[in-house]
């Protein structure tokens, strides 16, 4: 199919309004669709996984991003694979600016990276080259981080991998889970990403120093399975860093209790909110007494 000539970038004044292709999947993607489109930019469609099947029904589930962007009447796509071929047409015909990408869970194959006029960028929750892939927030508390943030990249085909446009830093603070830094990096990520595109023209990628990556692998249940003795500061940064999931458990006499909040005290682990299977939340005294 013949195209003609791509149409060009919104101006305003000074500022100049983007014709973007969204694609996103998880709530952290949801302030930068919002940020975005409250901008002014052209949000001409969003891409985002499938409905599945979420809770104890399993009944199947929008995402977040599905969500949001039916509330701000925006085209949705949900092709199994963003790689399949009618996906790509459907991206490729809308000529688009630049590729958004936040959270989609998805590897962008170069058949997609190479339709945007400017290319595609990355909201990626740490501070690149340090915890590149899947569980970038979880890895940092774990590792005992003091500090993380989120940074703008220019993606190519490999893992995080892209030059850096721009970052932005945020202490961890003392006790912090990683469900409510998830949500501070959402909305500090959404507000950098539309700054970037404020000054997109202006701004130069810097490469990363590939040599000081670090890599963030998906979580797994077998962390969250806790003994008393791998020390209470080890214990606190796994109770933290696997929140909401996989959750962790420790042993009690009541068996292993799932262990929601809690806190160090001198060398030792106090567990403060905990969880008993098929029960409801409960302060750790009111079920374990002083075990």
């Amino acid at each position: 199919m013949r195209r003609g000539k791509r149409p060009s970038p919104r101006l305003r004044g000074k500022a100049t309004f983007y014709r973007i292709v969204f694609a996103g999947t998880a709530q952290f993607a949801v302030p930068s669709l919002r940020g975005l489109h409250a901008a002014g930019h052209d949000i001409l469609l969003v891409v985002t996984q499938p409905d599945r099947p979420a809770g104890r029904g399993m009944k199947l589930a929008a995402s977040p991003v599905k969500g949001a962007a039916q509330g701000l009447g925006l085209p949705v796509d949900q092709p199994e694979r963003i790689r399949n071929p009618e996906a790509v047409e459907r991206i490729r015909d809308l000529a688009p600016d630049l590729l958004v990408v936040v959270a989609y869970g998805q590897i962008i194959p170069r058949s997609v990276l190479s339709i945007p006029r400017l290319g595609a960028i990355n909201v990626h929750a740490s501070l690149l080259p340090r915890w590149r892939g899947a569980a970038p927030i979880n890895r940092a508390i774990l590792a005992g981080d003091w500090k993380t943030g989120v940074s703008i990249m220019k993606m190519d085909e490999q893992l995080d991998h892209g030059p850096v446009l721009a970052v932005r830093e945020t202490p961890i603070a003392e006790g912090e889970d990683a469900a409510t830094l998830t949500t501070r990096l959402a909305e500090l990520g959404a507000d950098l990403l539309v700054e970037t595109l404020e000054n997109f023209d202006s701004m130069t990628a810097v490469a990363q120093d590939h040599v000081q990556a670090t890599v963030a692998p998906r979580l797994n249940k077998v962390e969250g399975e806790l003994e008393w003795s791998m020390g209470a500061h080890e214990i606190d940064r796994r109770v933290r860093g696997l929140q909401p999931w996989p959750g962790v458990t420790l042993p009690t006499p009541r068996g292993r209790v799932k262990i929601l909040r809690g806190h160090v005290e001198g060398d030792r682990y106090v567990p403060d909110l905990v969880q008993l299977p098929g029960k409801k939340p409960a302060p750790a005294k009111q079920v374990l007494g002083d075990a």
